[in-house]
């Protein structure tokens, strides 16, 4: 499991984290053609065989990095404006898929090169997740829902302070169910409704209204499930 954990946290590093926009942008252009494809390719391929640490995972990580290669050729290649959603997440769950393989496959179970402890493995790949991953995930996923009105210059918010804003309010909830403060997601909850009311009665669109409604619930959600799967890992560490 704790294989898998770090496997899972250099795939948050390499494919969220450590991948520029600008990155992604030259990889749909030109496809096989960009050197960003590659560098991509070798990041992967690199971070998971220093997180493994050892020297026998090394043809595991050559092989991690070949398939991602491989499922991201066929992503950037089939994919159409209409359907970047649909194939951001077969992308993605492929990528998983592969990961759990490989950790399956890999017959030796000890990794010796362990700067922290099992706990700080999970710890730090939950928050990772969290964070930048889930919010491309839920932009992803509700642009279909997008409603006219924010595409319009009538709103004068701080730059990207709506995804600000989300990742803090995902670690709240992160940090309320390790601690068991469940009462404190709900004043949370509450307190970020109360901000938002003035806006959404001002604007006056039942669209937008419904648009933000399934961004919180859905970020508070993943931030739930997510604290909740950490919480139960680290007590299988007892």
């Amino acid at each position: 499991m704790i294989l898998f954990i770090k496997l899972l946290l250099a795939h948050l590093l390499g494919d969220f984290i450590w991948q520029p926009n600008s990155w992604v942008a030259d990889k749909e252009a030109k496809k096989h053609k960009s050197i960003y494809l590659y560098l991509h390719i070798l990041l992967h391929g690199t971070l998971a065989a220093i997180l493994a640490g050892e020297i026998q995972f090394i043809p595991y990580a050559v092989l991690i990095a070949v398939t991602h290669g491989i499922i991201d050729l066929v992503k950037l290649n089939f994919q159409k404006n209409k359907t970047k959603r649909i194939w951001f997440i077969a992308d993605q769950f492929l990528h998983i898929i592969v990961l759990a393989g490989i950790t399956i496959l890999y017959q030796n179970k000890s990794i010796n090169l362990n700067w922290f402890d099992n706990q700080f493995w999970i710890l730090i790949t939950g928050i990772l997740l969290i964070t930048k991953p889930t919010s491309i995930f839920i932009k992803i996923i509700i642009s279909i829902w997008s409603p006219e009105s924010r595409t319009t210059d009538s709103d004068h918010s701080l730059a990207s302070a709506g995804n600000y804003i989300g990742i803090l309010e995902r670690l709240f909830v992160f940090c309320f169910i390790l601690t068991g403060h469940f009462e404190a997601i709900g004043f949370l909850l509450a307190a970020k409704s109360i901000f938002r009311f003035g806006d959404l009665k001002e604007a006056k669109d039942r669209k937008l209204t419904e648009y933000v409604l399934i961004g919180t619930l859905s970020s508070f959600g993943i931030a739930i499930l997510t604290g909740f799967i950490v919480q139960a890992l680290l007590l299988q560490l007892l």
